[in-house]
């Protein structure tokens, strides 16, 4: 029959058992934990963050919730009856801002699983802000005649016999180099003019000329319109995510056939993302329609955007150059090269003399500053930047800022363009600005603290499997090492040897083994040597008693009375 201290043992056993193996469990967990928690966090990462109707960042994607607003600034060409006398620059006076809150949209979403990608056309609606304004939109400025000067341009290579006609047409109806506008003719609503009518009406130079509207304006048609900016194809991200929101076609296209080699190439993002995880240094690209290429945008210095780190790649001269600064960047020249910091986008506006840059030609060379006067390039109000968060690639803050010029010039047989300086025209300038709210930035802080979390709560689980592993063995070396310390501070002789208390199996031994010790030095010693001394007529008598020892458990030990016989 099992006795009570064996039960304690056999329990006690079972219990080191089940904490040895729930630690051994709890640590194994900890270390597939920090082994895999990286890949189980981009996997997660990975699947909310793909272009898809069920993924959280698809109605952010179709309808940003941000507030945008398109800001627009006009110059105002304030002498533009001495434009003829060579010794007199063009003077231009800014006016603006005129705001308008834009409601942008993707219309005509059509997805393509062979390839990961999705094709849409971008809508917005543009509303005036007449509060966040500095002026009206019957406010009339005067400006360069935009439609004359494109027809003079278009004639410009044609054979004399064509440009003549073009020479005579200008003249009949009267055209000038300067008109008189107001503010919302220019931009959105448009305005009519007799040769963009009598281009449409009479078509005889067949397909040389290109009449793609039939009024003009900045801005027109692009309000509610979702064709202007064309069909855009970009990748979603299901095969790889480094690809989300890149390019891949443009109106069918990996070629925009509007520059040469690589720089008609369809590449870039798109606007809404850029690559993950990115680095300092380097660059990205954003893919701009209304000059049919790339613009790519250097890496400045890391900023702080809502308590978030952002990289801020900005539009730097290698942005705006034609080959000047940059050979690889010859290929930019649109058959124009001109000194760095302009744009030929000429074959892009259907051969009109379009020229972009950096509003005030800001990274420009200074050439096309000292033409006019007006200008005043400052970085704080004229760089085209974006902030971005380098390991989701989203875009926190982006200030994207152009200024559209027209190269006037002479023109032989042109007789309205004929004593005429050579000038890149600066003639308006747009800025879209917008920034991440705060809840937004929020939901981008958490990302990095789940991160960490759970690498901080693998460490935990490890930690805590290795303590509950060992606890069994180290308990049972402290024991060991308190027994081993008692037993040589309190040791007891049997038959010459020391042997302590500990060493008995039982009370009932202990205790057997003290009554044979009396016994035998009762018998074998000496009177000297006898513990007791029995008078004559006296018999000694041994009688065990109990007592407990330091550890609680009952001691025999022996005490001998003394009786007397009678």
């Amino acid at each position: 029959m099992p006795t009570q201290s064996s039960t304690m043992w056999g329990q006690k056993s079972n219990r080191k058992l089940i904490i040895g193996i729930f630690g051994f469990s709890l640590g194994l967990f900890g270390i597939l934990c920090g082994m895999f928690w990286e890949d189980l966090f981009n996997w997660i990462m990975h699947k909310e963050m793909v272009l898809a109707p069920d993924t959280r960042v698809y109605d952010n994607w179709k309808s940003p919730p941000l507030e945008l607003n398109l800001d627009i600034y006009l110059f105002n060409w304030t002498n533009p009856e001495e434009f003829g006398n060579l010794s007199t620059k063009p003077i231009l006076e800014q006016v603006g801002p005129y705001r308008f809150s834009e409601r942008p949209d993707k219309v005509d979403i059509d997805w393509h699983p062979e390839n990961a990608s999705v094709s849409y056309r971008r809508r917005s609606f543009f509303y005036f802000d007449e509060e966040g304004s500095n002026g009206s939109l019957d406010d009339e400025i005067n400006t360069l005649n935009a439609v004359t000067l494109s027809a003079a341009a278009t004639a410009k290579h044609w054979p004399s016999v064509k440009r003549a006609m073009v020479d005579v047409g200008l003249k009949v109806y009267g055209s000038e180099m300067c008109v008189r506008k107001t503010i919302d003719e220019l931009l959105f609503t448009g305005y009519n003019d007799v040769m963009i009518d009598v281009a449409m009406a009479m078509p005889i130079f067949g397909d040389e000329v290109k009449v793609p509207f039939d009024k003009f304006g900045w801005f027109y048609t692009r309000n509610g319109s979702a064709d202007l900016t064309g069909v855009f194809n970009v990748f979603t991200g299901a095969d790889d995510l480094a690809k989300l929101g890149q390019m891949h076609t443009w109106n069918y296209q990996e070629n925009t056939g509007f520059f040469e080699s690589f720089c008609g190439m369809t590449n870039g993002s798109a606007g809404e993302f850029q690559p993950q995880h990115l680095k300092p240094g380097g660059s990205i690209g954003l893919f701009t329609p209304d000059m049919c290429r790339t613009v790519p945008l250097d890496y400045l210095e890391t900023v702080d955007i809502e308590g978030l780190k952002g990289y801020k790649f900005a539009g730097g001269p290698r942005s705006v150059d034609n080959g000047t600064l940059y050979p690889e960047n010859l290929c930019y020249c649109g058959g124009e090269c001109v000194p760095s910091g302009v744009m030929n986008i000429s074959a892009c506006r259907f051969g009109s003399p379009v020229f972009m840059s950096y509003p005030h030609f800001y990274n420009g060379d200074q050439y096309f500053v000292d033409q006019v006067e007006g200008l005043e390039p400052k970085q704080e109000d004229h760089e085209f930047y974006m902030v971005v968060e380098p390991n989701t690639g989203i875009p926190l803050e982006v200030a994207a800022r152009f200024q559209v010029n027209m190269l006037v010039e002479p023109i032989e047989g042109v007789a309205l363009y004929k004593d005429v300086p050579r000038i890149f025209f600066p003639l308006i300038w747009f800025e879209q600005k917008v920034r991440i709210t705060p809840e937004m930035a929020d939901q981008l802080k958490v990302l990095p603290i789940v991160l960490l979390s759970g690498h901080i709560f693998a460490g935990v689980c490890l930690a805590i499997g290795l303590i509950l592993l060992c606890w069994a063995p180290v308990e049972h070396m402290i024991s060991w090492c308190r027994r081993r310390r008692y037993d040589l501070k309190n040791p007891t002789k049997t038959n010459g040897d020391y042997k302590s208390r500990s060493h008995y199996a039982s009370a009932e031994e202990l205790k057997s083994k003290a009554s044979t010790l009396i016994c035998e030095k009762s018998t074998s010693g000496t009177p000297d040597s006898s513990p007791l001394l029995a008078r004559r007529g006296q018999k000694a008598t041994i009688v065990p008693t109990m007592s407990k020892s330091q550890t609680g458990e009952s001691v025999a030990t022996a005490s001998t009375s003394v009786s007397e016989t009678k």
